[in-house]
């Protein structure tokens, strides 16, 4: 294999691995809602009511990544899915693409 067709391989497998790095699916029961002011953990203002944050309770930001309780921004809409005792088990702050695809549902 020539030398510029291996250099070629391997920048189009860097590019897939930051393709795939980008791809998330926000489970179909979740529910949109808009985060209000900051709470002590593990509690969470959400559509104006407090919630609490459920035990291993996880929060992804625009890129997916895992963030803490402190850095969830107030204002934004996210996608919140329940656990099973009603808390909310995970959040997703939402990207344009999703929000998009939330109103589509309406």
């Amino acid at each position: 294999m020539s030398r510029l067709a291996q250099i070629l391989v391997v920048i189009s497998l860097l590019f897939a691995e930051c393709g795939y790095a980008q791809l998330r699916t926000i489970p179909p029961n979740a529910k949109r809602a808009t985060v209000g002011q900051p709470q002590v953990l593990p509690m969470v203002e959400l559509n104006g009511k407090i919630v609490r944050l459920a035990p291993g309770g996880v929060i992804y930001d625009e890129n997916n990544r895992t963030i803490v309780h402190s850095a969830l921004p107030a204002g934004v809409d996210v996608a919140v899915t329940p656990a099973i005792g009603g808390d909310i088990a995970r959040i997703y702050i939402l990207t344009p693409f999703e929000r998009a695809q939330f109103d589509k549902k309406k």
